[in-house]
């Protein structure tokens, strides 16, 4: 055989192996398939007090008047609470 012939059926069977076993119906990361998954843990919430973006799920939190609050750090939590 010469080395085209080996390319080209090395090119066809890489080919063939794709569509039989490269197409998955389902998937385990979000927003693949047409489908947006919302993770409330990645959310971005403001710092009442810094005025500073941090992720939901890595921020400190404290409800006041039945709301919940985010904080980026215990400082300013604690200047959120002695506030009236």
């Amino acid at each position: 055989m010469s080395p085209a012939r080996i390319i080209i059926l090395a090119i066809l069977l890489y080919l063939l192996y794709r569509l039989l076993f490269g197409k998955k119906t389902t998937s385990s990361r979000p927003g693949v398939g047409g489908q947006l998954e919302k993770d409330e843990h990645n959310v971005l919430v403001e710092d009442p007090v810094c005025h500073t973006y941090v992720v939901q799920g890595q921020s400190l939190s404290a409800v006041k008047d039945g709301k919940t609050y985010y904080f980026c750090c215990e400082e300013c939590r604690r200047k959120f609470l002695e506030q009236n």
